[in-house]
């Protein structure tokens, strides 16, 4: 009979741990200014029954074991500073989570610290010299969101002010009506050359994210009225972090979709010294099942990509913290036709990419601490066209390398008032070749054949001055040389953000440049005696003022409000020179409407541009596993070419309006399993291009636009439906996750341009891709 109880007791108990699984809760606790860790400060997991929850070690480190799976709320709180808490912090039984989080000091001395949930960071950016216009981008987030396919760039169209450049494909973004030419892309606080795979020269986007979220810490996005410490960006900051690897124990995921298959694992290589490793990798589904005999897009396309990312973090006693950290992709794409095909070109291109570097982050004091970063990056991209329809011959090689040295010294001289100041020297390497036959001339040109380097030096301080829990003002200035011909620009910035308590008022303002590709600064065009000049080499930046007033409230507990309001004036912007042409299609040119490339042409800095509208955003936090969003943006985005006509952007839509929603159900005996459902909807206006002259198009047998015209035609309106659905199944030690994202749910063909079909002799539109799915497995262990 005792054997008998004894083994119920031991079944009851197993069945009683495998409804209750738990993890670990960890990380730091830090000063929002100084960056010194907070020693003794409360952590816990509210609402929890029994109270849950930790203290910060010397180091400001907190660790809360047996937290139950799920959604989890933390509170943080230390005497003297404002409490803060992190809600729908998502536990899982695979990994444990590492949560870091920053304090601010308080101005007022508190005899007692209550932690509520009014105070949510929720969206905060994790600069702390950021006013408006700037997001933190959650990992959980974007991999919650339909349709990002684990992408930064997919994942920001959710937010207001922004929508995509016009092409399905690839992950362009338009942020409030400015070309995607004028995003800058940073990493572990250093700008790299663009992460994405299937680029082009001179484009900040591609088809497919050579980062994974895998790797990613939460990270910030700015759409406008950057801090001092940014520079080279007109348009948007994506400013992305990698996440340090878990220093306790090895963890690991496996996933594989129809995008790809990865790998990825993490761990300590020291736990006294809680130095980690963390390492992601990913190759193309579809080359993967090309080389196992499965031809998926036929004989005459192949398409290839893999990428690597890693990060290792070494502590030390006495010259502090080092990071190690990178990012690779290799892609190509081929057409080749075979001998039945009716097409006869082909087309080549591959694209090689790499950034690296080492951060050290050295603590002079509490107060004091210096960031300095070694980097280095090189991109190349090479094509071969060959096409026997055209009778046209082109190929180039363009080979970009970087090395940067960055340092910062940042100093808390008080609770009221931090500084920063720092550098950025770069090193800008370029060997760049493009050749092309020219059919009326019978030969070939070459109109970029430059392999030297150039110096790029930046130089930023930013002040900031609390003058009460309520009010912070951050002031800075932002100074650029360009060495190839000697430019220098001087940017003034200014944000502020006042906490009324029941509301939050925000602006900021401040000047802003960005740099053209090298490749248009280097570009030759040919003279009648075999010379050549390179018309651009003096070329200056293009510079934008930008404004903007914010207001933010919380309606009620996990439902908050923003508005903004916004104008940027951009000028210096290179255009066609006004007295060398009548030809409307060069008078109506300017580089705010261009994705990419470059011209061997000579342009002026003569344009100007402007940008103003307002975005308005309500968010409903995740609440019983409910979440809402909801951003509607009305603008406008106008630009003068060289003939002094004011016209609409090709990127003046005139609207935006996003709605996100999603569900998590408790599912299985235990309720420990998730269902997710998750929507998207996308309304805006369509794209812009010049109108088409049907007479001429008719004579003339191929498409003529009405260039004196340009951009008066606005495209169909843009309306796109994403769809999500996940199981999360969580064991003991293990999670997977099954989960379908569908781009473009309803099939809406969305139009990309118009043109004259001369053997249906009608004006005609090419759609954007209709539909595409991605079913990918992940494990956790």
């Amino acid at each position: 009979m005792k054997k008998l109880a004894s083994g119920i007791l031991l079944v009851l108990s197993t069945i009683a741990h495998s409804q209750s699984l738990t993890q670990t809760i960890k990380g730091q606790i830090t000063d929002e200014q100084s960056g010194s860790p907070i020693i003794g400060a409360t952590v816990q997991i509210l609402g929890s029954s029994p109270p849950m929850g930790g203290i910060t070690d010397v180091d400001g480190f907190f660790k809360i074991e047996k937290v139950p799976i799920g959604r989890q709320t933390l509170g943080i709180s230390y005497l003297g500073y404002e409490s803060i808490t992190i809600p729908d912090i998502l536990v899982g039984a695979g990994k444990e989570v590492v949560m870091n989080a920053k304090l601010i000091e308080s101005l007022q001395q508190l005899d007692e610290v209550v932690v509520t949930s009014e105070n949510q960071e929720k969206g905060q950016p994790r600069n702390e010299l950021a006013t408006i216009s700037a997001i933190s981008l959650g990992m959980d987030e974007i991999s919650r969101f339909p349709a990002t396919f684990d992408d930064p760039a997919r994942a920001a169209l959710t937010y207001a002010g922004v929508q995509t450049g016009g092409d399905d494909l690839l992950n362009e973004i338009v942020i409030r009506g400015n070309s995607p030419k004028g995003i800058l892309w940073r990493l572990e606080g250093v700008e790299i050359p663009n992460p994405n795979h299937f680029t082009a020269i001179g484009s900040s986007a591609g088809g497919i994210s050579m980062l994974s979220n895998n790797m990613l810490a939460n990270s910030d996005f700015f759409t406008g009225a950057f801090p001092a410490q940014y520079g080279n960006a007109t348009s948007g900051i994506f400013d992305l972090q990698l996440r340090q690897g878990n220093f306790d124990n090895h963890e690991h995921a496996i996933q594989a979709g129809l995008l790809g298959v990865a790998a990825a694992s993490e761990g300590p290589l020291s736990k006294s010294k809680r130095a980690s490793y963390l390492f992601n990798y990913r190759y193309s589904t579809l080359a993967l099942l090309t080389e196992l005999g499965l031809d998926i897009l036929g004989e005459e396309e192949d398409i290839t990509f893999q990428d690597l990312s890693y990060k290792v973090r070494i502590p030390t006693k006495k010259l502090g913290s080092f990071s190690f950290w990178g990012l690779g992709g290799r892609n190509t794409y081929q057409f080749i036709p075979n001998e039945s095909s009716d097409n006869w070109e082909n087309d080549v291109e591959s694209q090689n990419t790499g950034a690296a570097g080492v951060t050290n982050v050295f603590y002079v004091n509490e107060d004091s601490f210096f960031e300095t970063i070694i980097s280095g990056s090189y991109n190349q991209l090479m094509s071969n066209y060959d096409s026997l329809d055209v009778l046209t011959l082109e190929s180039s090689d363009f080979i970009e390398t970087q090395m940067r040295f960055s340092t910062y010294f940042n100093h808390k001289f008080s609770a009221r008032h931090t500084m920063r100041v720092g550098t950025v020297l770069s090193r800008l390497g370029y060997n760049l070749s493009n050749t092309y036959w020219n059919r009326q001339e019978r030969q070939f040109v070459t109109p970029l054949d430059e392999d030297d380097h150039a110096g790029f030096y930046q130089v930023f301080g930013n002040w900031q001055y609390r003058t009460s829990d309520q009010f912070t003002l951050n002031s800075g200035l932002h100074f650029s040389h360009f060495a190839i011909n000697g430019k220098t620009y001087v940017e003034p910035r200014l944000g502020f953000k006042w906490d009324r308590g029941s509301h939050i008022i925000s602006g900021g303002i401040g000047m802003h440049s960005r740099m053209e590709t090298i490749a248009l600064y280097t570009a030759r065009q040919y003279l009648e005696d075999g010379s050549y000049v390179q018309n651009n080499k003096d070329l200056g930046f293009t510079q934008a003022f930008h404004s903007a007033l914010g207001f933010e409230k919380m309606l009620k507990p996990k439902l908050r409000f923003k508005a903004e309001v916004y104008y940027q004036h951009l000028f210096n912007v290179p255009i066609w020179p006004n007295d060398t042409t009548s030809d409307y299609r060069l008078l109506t040119f300017s580089t705010l409407n261009t994705l990419d490339g470059y011209t061997t042409d000579e342009l002026a800095n003569d344009g100007t541009g402007k940008n103003y509208g307002v975005e308005l955003t309500l968010e409903k936090f995740l609440t019983n596993g409910f979440y809402m969003l909801s951003t509607a943006s009305l603008y406008r985005s106008k630009y003068t070419g060289s003939d002094g006509v004011e016209r609409s952007t090709q990127f003046d839509g005139g609207y935006i309006y996003n709605f996100l929603t999603g569900k998590e159900f408790k599912v299985g005996k235990s309720g420990n399993n998730t269902l997710s459902l998750n929507g998207k909807l996308i309304f805006a206006g369509g794209k812009r291009q010049a109108p088409i002259n049907i007479v001429a198009s008719i004579n003339e047998g191929h498409t003529i636009y009405r260039y004196d015209e340009n951009y008066d035609l606005k495209l169909d309106g843009y309306f796109r439906m994403d769809f999500g659905i996940s199981y999360r199944k969580n064991r003991k030690r293990t999670t997977s996750v099954i989960s379908l994202d569908i781009q473009n749910l309803t099939q809406r063909e969305n139009e990309f341009f118009r043109y004259y079909n001369v053997g249906q002799r009608r004006i005609e539109s090419d759609s954007q891709v209709s539909f595409f799915p991605n079913l990918s497995y992940r494990i956790e262990f």
